[in-house]
């Protein structure tokens, strides 16, 4: 059984490679992830350059992983489409240093990976640690070793993928689980305009998170509170019940004509 690992932190960091040797515990990990970090990349794929991959050395029993001068979404797709020997079971993405909470899983590389992997009909994950300095993945790699275990027993519903967050806290000290939907966050001040020494405006994007909905049931709601936040999300993001209301736009639109 292969499970298939990748990652928007770049193939060394130290998120992927305590993942991958907790998980060998499970089945056959193979590792693809990008040459580079590429956090934030969301879900682009290179289509203008070719894609190259690199054997990088790895701890036994998994040996090596394949660096690839692509995306998160890349990877995903070049392993299962040219790279594995046999069918993987799973895709797992992670785990990421720092939260992919709210709104920022439109930006994610990280959940990218797992949509990909979602796409071609795999039960899939994202998993972050939540904190800010001294990373320790051992508990978050543990969790979702037991996690994924659990998955491949019971599945996942078609087009449906877990978006995980750990706190990064001993696990005495977690409170639990909690079964969560998205919250809402955006940044403000976003944009730091500069000059260059030829006077020409350059641009960096920063930001400062403002949550808009931190709710208990929300995955920042309960990482505040210590959880570990588990939420599905699905790829079918059309807004059903604002079907028949969106009708009453026709008229105005396509005067004379049938619509449905």
């Amino acid at each position: 059984m292969v499970i298939l690992l990748t990652n928007d932190d770049g193939i060394y960091a130290p998120g992927i490679k305590a993942l991958s040797l907790a998980l060998a515990a499970v089945g056959k990990v193979v590792v693809v992830a990008p040459e580079r970090e590429r956090s934030a990349i969301g879900h682009g794929i290179t289509m203008h350059k070719p894609l190259r991959v690199t054997e990088v050395p790895w701890e036994e029993p998994i040996g090596k992983g394949l660096a690839i001068n692509g995306t998160p979404a890349d990877c995903v797709k070049l392993a299962l489409d040219a790279l594995l020997d046999e069918p993987a079971a799973m895709v797992i993405s992670g785990i990421n240093r720092g939260e992919n909470l709210g709104t920022d899983v439109l930006y994610s590389g990280t959940v990218s990976g797992a949509i990909e992997g979602c796409i071609n009909g795999l039960p899939s994950l994202a998993v972050s640690l939540v904190g800010e300095e001294e990373f320790d993945f051992t508990f978050a790699a543990s969790f979702t070793t037991r996690l994924a275990r659990e998955i491949l027993k019971r599945g996942l519903p078609p087009g449906t993928l877990l978006n995980v967050n750990i706190p990064q806290l001993p696990e005495n000290k977690t409170k639990g689980i909690a079964i969560t939907r998205l919250g809402r966050r955006r940044y403000v001040n976003t944009i730091s305009t500069r000059r260059d020494p030829r006077g020409r405006a350059y641009y960096w994007l920063a930001g400062e998170k403002e949550d808009i909905d931190q709710g208990p049931d929300t995955d920042i709601g309960a990482l505040s509170h210590g959880f570990i936040s588990i939420t599905p999300l699905q790829l079918d993001l059309t807004h059903y019940a604002f079907q028949q209301e969106l009708k009453a736009y026709l008229p105005g639109l396509w005067p004379g004509h049938g619509n449905k």
